[in-house]
């Protein structure tokens, strides 16, 4: 019988999960090999310039999410989810032609234009790749869809990163153009969904400054959507001021190479992806908030136990870059893997259980406005996350000292999830 078989072998839950497996492995793919670039090769004698340039990056791609995402959950409610699927996957292609180009010519506003045109194509898929799941899943399966969503884009995530780090240039941008391919036929195959009566007659709002206030407004005033939303939104606040910094953290705080870097990323992605299967086993299927205050302390602890070992880690060999042989036998290696390892798990028990819940909690004609307004604020939260961070490090702010303010974010993370899980469970 078809509730026996595993999901990943259903038509109803696998192109879905394809298609967001090669659109995640696509978006770190490129963005990890622009990074690179700009650290180890446009910016190499230049660490100032290349750590901003980390910090940049994030708040260009996630700048889309702010202005279009009240857009994309309107049309995500009132038009067939995976007709929206097919027309996203063919604009990535062309996207990944200019990334492409980019990426060989070395050109700066080039990547920057296709980092912000992938913003694009991921505002407009996001609310699709969970609203369609209570569609096609039903409430019994959504944690465990959400869960295998999760897991399956942070091992995109790794392998992205881990190609996008070691590749070279010309071989990543022909592996971009590649995964947009492949991506849009897997995407062709996502059943049908349509929109419920409610949301067919819906009329979407083009004015996108007034659909995103409306929007947000109706949406937040629910009490229990607004603290799973925040919760939500310190998490990726959390995440991209740690994604940002690595690389920088890696080069000039630890010494090591851009292979080091690409190790510090998969740790982080490995770790992520367990934490969304662990607690769907924790919960049982259950759609609660129940672990996620014990969680963000757990993040807390453990970036507070990074930042001890950035400290205690003393002064880079000179004039070289370890490998990660060298690195993984240096004193407290051991202690930053550990540490990596740790935040990112507890980030996949807090992260996933909340993202189920948004998708059960509204009626099921507004599910992707919702996701959408919890992309607006996951990226206003972002960008001011970025921001903040840009400016910290242009006033002379440590790498390592930045974790300090990402151990306190996770401390009133874990206070806003206390309040969800004391109203909603």
């Amino acid at each position: 019988m078809e509730k026996s078989t595993p999901l990943l072998r259903q038509r109803r839950f696998l192109p879905l999960f394809v298609t967001q497996f090669l659109g995640a492995f696509n978006d770190n793919l490129f963005r990890t090999a622009m990074v690179m670039l700009a650290i180890y090769a446009l910016y190499r004698d230049d660490p100032a310039k290349g750590a901003l340039f980390s910090s940049i990056a994030p708040a260009v791609f996630i700048t889309p999410f702010f202005i279009l995402s009240a857009v994309a959950g309107q049309l995500a409610d009132s038009h067939d989810k995976a007709l929206i699927v097919r027309w996203v996957k063919t604009v990535e292609i062309g996207i990944m032609i200019f990334g492409a180009a980019g990426l060989l010519l070395q050109n700066i506003y080039l990547l920057f234009a296709a980092l912000f045109a992938m913003g694009v194509h991921s505002t407009f898929f996001g609310p699709i790749k969970y609203a369609i799941l209570p569609q096609h899943l039903g409430e019994k399966d959504v944690l465990a869809g959400t869960g295998l969503v999760e897991a399956g884009t942070y091992v995109a995530i790794l392998l992205g990163t881990i190609f996008g780090g070691i590749l070279p240039v010309q071989w990543a941008a022909a592996g971009v153009l590649l995964v947009a391919l492949i991506g849009r036929a897997s995407g062709g195959m996502v059943p049908d969904a349509p929109p419920s009566a409610e949301g067919a007659r819906l009329k979407v709002d083009w004015n996108i400054f007034r659909a995103s206030w409306q929007l947000t407004r109706q949406v937040m005033h629910i009490r229990r959507v607004m603290l799973a939303i925040l919760c939500i939104s310190f998490f990726w606040s959390i995440g991209a001021l740690l994604a940002a910094q690595f690389p920088p953290l890696v080069k000039n705080s630890f010494g090591g190479d851009e292979n080091v870097a690409t190790l510090f990323l998969a740790i982080f992605s490995v770790g992520i992806a367990t934490g969304s299967v662990v607690v769907n086993r924790l919960l049982k299927g259950k759609v609660s908030a129940r672990y996620s205050p014990m969680s963000a302390i757990g993040m807390g602890i453990f970036v507070l136990l990074l930042w001890f070992a950035v400290w205690q880690w003393g002064i880079p060999p000179a004039g070289r870059l370890m490998g990660i042989g060298e690195f993984v036998t240096y004193p407290l290696a051991d202690l930053v893997l550990v540490a990596l390892f740790g935040i990112a798990v507890f980030g996949g028990m807090f992260v996933v259980p909340l993202y189920a819940f948004l998708t059960v909690t509204v009626e099921r004609s507004a599910t992707a406005r919702t996701i959408a307004v919890n992309n607006i604020v996951n990226s206003g939260f972002m960008v001011a996350a970025t921001l903040i961070l840009s400016a910290l490090l242009a006033f002379g702010a440590t790498v390592a000292g930045t974790l300090l303010y990402v151990s306190a974010a996770c401390v009133v993370a874990a206070f806003i999830a206390q309040k969800l899980h004391l109203a909603a469970d």
